[in-house]
């Protein structure tokens, strides 16, 4: 069980993404530097958006906590292969880690 973000816009977003696969891993120490943790693709495709955004930062304190929840949930639909396959961006959401 990860730690939860202190903003809950960007908590909402992240358990969606862990929904749809992601993995959301918190970073080291207590969360008051720039990033709080990173997001990564469960794909990791070199075809998905050619790997640019497969990690993601994720900011501890950003000027506005809705913006960036916004930022972050784009990322996740705009994830290519999620796009093309929904069925297997499904089947990869329900699968047992």
């Amino acid at each position: 069980m990860r730690r939860s973000h202190p903003k809950k816009e960007i908590e909402a977003v992240l358990a969606y993404a862990e929904k749809q696969g992601w993995l959301v891993q918190p970073g080291k120490g207590n969360g008051r530097g720039h990033a709080w943790g990173r997001m990564y693709c469960p794909y990791n495709d070199a075809t998905c958006r050619c790997g640019e955004f497969c990690i993601t930062s994720i900011w501890s304190t950003p000027r506005s906590a809705a913006n960036h929840a916004y930022v972050l949930k784009r990322v996740v639909d705009n994830c290519a292969i999620h796009r093309t396959n929904p069925a297997a961006a499904c089947a990869a959401a329900e699968a047992p880690e």
